[in-house]
């Protein structure tokens, strides 16, 4: 038998659903919200800090306190639906760099210098250290 890994604790009701069909975008975020609280956190206090400032992007630079939190994190952001699903609640664009460095952008500044430059593969090597090599 193959075992299966999860990103997400999916409550059976909300799986029951999915086995039917479409699943809300609330219902979803509500799990990835009670599944990741250390990856909501962190995306929530970056796009809290983008909206009350005037610039369009605000971003983490902090690691994650725990291997499990750094799990949270990159299982946020890796999967293409946990991450559409973070953008289309906050309404912002996330980017992602390494263990920890995650960006929101207004979706106004998306495909601008700023946000070109985070998501290239200069701004990706430029923002590696020795210490980043493991996480």
């Amino acid at each position: 038998m193959r075992r299966r890994t999860m990103s997400l604790t999916v409550p059976p009701a909300l799986l029951d659903a999915a086995e039917r069909g479409p699943i809300d975008d609330e219902a979803f975020i509500a799990c990835v919200r009670d599944s990741l609280p250390y990856a909501w956190a962190t995306v929530s206090r970056v796009v809290a800090e983008l909206e009350a400032g005037d610039d369009d992007l605000a971003d983490n630079v902090v690691p994650p306190p725990t291997d499990a939190d750094r799990g949270q994190l990159l299982r946020a952001l890796a999967s293409d639906a946990i991450r559409a699903g973070l953008e289309r609640h906050f309404g912002v664009r996330l980017a992602f760099q390494n263990c920890h460095r995650v960006a929101a952008f207004r979706p106004s500044a998306v495909d601008g210098e700023r946000y070109r430059r985070f998501v290239s593969t200069r701004g990706q090597l430029l923002n590696q250290s020795p210490e980043l090599r493991n996480c």
